[in-house]
């Protein structure tokens, strides 16, 4: 049996989607889910995402809303700008390169200091400020004070990444 093609067409028969909430409605009660016509459309996965099924293929809502819109499939990834990853509104999504999300990504809960960009030398006993360019760290300097290597962290971000929201 042939795969079937999404098309925005079929899509908008199936949903309707709110630009300005992001949220997808059924228009349609649909075999074999239990979503009538007139229900929010998708369920949020363990990720936090919100996944929506059509034709027996499960759609990450954000990719859905581009589409939706644009008529074409996102080409990268699409990066929640506020980084709530179940706002599926049309002004938080921005289809972008891997690297520009990752840099739009929250720092990693393991890190020390808790700021992006900014780790604990143990030997010299200061905070080391440092920042990702393509595919390197460029070392930015050693700091007592946390506060002074974040805003030395913040301002390499910005020059080197000006896409990343704050």
């Amino acid at each position: 049996m042939a795969t079937k093609i999404l098309t925005q067409e079929r899509l908008k028969e199936l949903l309707r989607y709110d630009p300005d909430t992001g949220i997808f409605t059924n228009l349609v009660s649909r075999q074999g889910l239990r979503a009538g016509a007139g229900s929010v459309a998708g369920t949020k996965n363990n990720l936090g995402y919100i996944v929506i099924q059509i034709e027996g293929k499960k759609v990450h809502a954000h990719r859905l809303a581009w589409f939706y819109v644009h008529g074409v499939w996102p080409t990268k990834q699409i990066d929640h700008i506020n980084r709530k990853r179940d706002d599926n509104r049309l002004v938080n999504l921005r289809d972008v390169t891997a690297s520009e999300n990752i840099h739009n990504s929250s720092h990693r809960s393991i890190s020390v200091s808790g700021v992006r960009n900014v780790v604990w030398h143990k030997r010299n006993k200061k905070w080391q400020a440092q920042i990702m360019v393509n595919n390197e760290y460029k070392y930015l300097g050693l700091y007592d004070d946390l506060a002074e290597a974040q805003q030395v962290a913040e301002r390499a971000s910005q020059a080197f990444h000006p896409a990343r929201v704050a």
